[in-house]
């Protein structure tokens, strides 16, 4: 088991790798279709996506959190 200290990196990992998959996975339809070759284009794109939103979601959450805390009561 992972200790709980870690559970805020664990869910940017997690979170930026699901959403990182979903929009490189649409992008990459968009840009190519259903075309022969889509799933390892799509691979490729979403290992890039991933590196860089893993590292944008660490550095983005604090900021986040503390726009949303002003933002509500």
């Amino acid at each position: 088991m992972i200790p709980a200290r870690f559970a805020p990196a664990l869910f940017g990992l997690i979170l930026s790798g699901m959403m990182s998959c979903i929009v490189s996975g649409i992008a990459t339809l968009r840009a190519l279709g259903l075309a022969e070759g889509f799933g390892a284009a799509w691979m490729g794109s979403w290992v890039v996506a991933w590196a860089i939103a893993f590292p944008t979601v660490l550095v983005v959450a604090p900021l986040t959190r503390r726009i949303v805390a002003r933002l509500t009561a």
